[in-house]
């Protein structure tokens, strides 16, 4: 499955010294399964302003933040809290974005219209749900399936769901943004008694965030590290009986793609370090 997308910008002068008018007109391919063409077309007149749209009616936008989920300020804690089946996926007839339904019980106990769930570990927005119906959609934007393996999804696929944390949360797994940081994939599988360990493959830019008995999240799941094989770009971690009974890594094969979340400190560390800070201190 593939994701591109180009934009072209046009712009027209107005009379009276009026701002300038754009035309975007975004061409975008989704899954083979899918495919979404839209043309914006606004056309400034004053005193009044007309706005068409092909091939649908435009409806009041959804935020910005609502299409992007790495826009969304939130926690998470990686503790999943169920295992959600994709209903259904594809592009919007409201806005001409990518739309994905999702069934889910748990964390539509106390769902409201803007929340935030992690799905595999990515936070999106809720923009519509029934709980009678148990689902709820979230948009997706061509950033968020560049970027993460959300792209390999289709109807039926399983994905963890964690809701936002709130104050009075336990604090179960560690700090868990929802910003995949990018992807890895599963290079191996190995049974031991009732456990299980999977090996994963990702890129030196990710790798160096990543410490044995440190934390890392994958599909958004909070995970220990146990080993790097740095000469191979590659860590592995164990799962327990329980854990796999309830998270979808074990349900994926060798080959396919895991979201990843390095723990945030380590960025935090490496920030303060290139920043002269530490010098500064010791001078002080």
């Amino acid at each position: 499955m593939a994701i591109s997308s180009s934009s072209t910008f046009a712009s027209k002068t107005l009379k009276f010294s009026a701002p300038k008018a754009s035309i975007l007109n975004l061409h975008y391919s989704p899954p083979s399964k899918t495919y979404l063409k839209s043309n914006l077309n606004f056309t400034l007149k004053p005193p009044s302003l007309s706005l068409s749209f092909n091939p649908h009616k435009v409806k009041p936008p959804i935020k910005k933040s609502q299409r992007n989920g790495f826009e969304v300020n939130s926690l998470f804690t990686g503790i999943v809290e169920e295992m959600g089946e994709i209903k259904e996926l594809g592009v919007s007839k409201i806005d001409g974005g990518f739309d994905m339904k999702i069934k889910g019980k748990v964390v539509l106990e106390d769902v409201n219209l803007g929340d935030s769930i992690a799905v595999n570990g990515t936070c999106l927005t809720v923009t519509h749900f029934d709980k009678k119906l148990s689902e709820f959609t979230v948009g997706l934007a061509p950033e968020t399936l560049r970027l993460t393996s959300l792209i390999e999804l289709e109807a039926g696929s399983v994905v963890n769901l964690e809701r936002a944390v709130k104050p009075s949360t336990r604090m179960g797994g560690h700090f868990v943004q929802g910003h995949v940081d990018g992807t890895g994939e599963i290079v191996g599988k190995e049974v031991e008694g009732d456990s299980l360990w999977i090996k994963v493959k990702t890129t030196p830019e990710i790798l160096k965030y990543i410490v044995p008995k440190g934390y890392i999240t994958v599909d958004g799941t909070s995970l220990t590290v146990v080993k790097l094989f740095d000469e191979e770009d590659c860590f592995n971690f164990m799962l327990v009986e329980y854990t796999q009974q309830n998270v979808v890594i074990p349900l994926k094969k060798v080959g396919q793609k895991v979201n990843l979340e390095v723990d945030i400190l380590g960025k935090y560390v490496e920030r303060l370090l290139s920043s002269g800070f530490v010098g500064a201190m010791k001078s002080a």
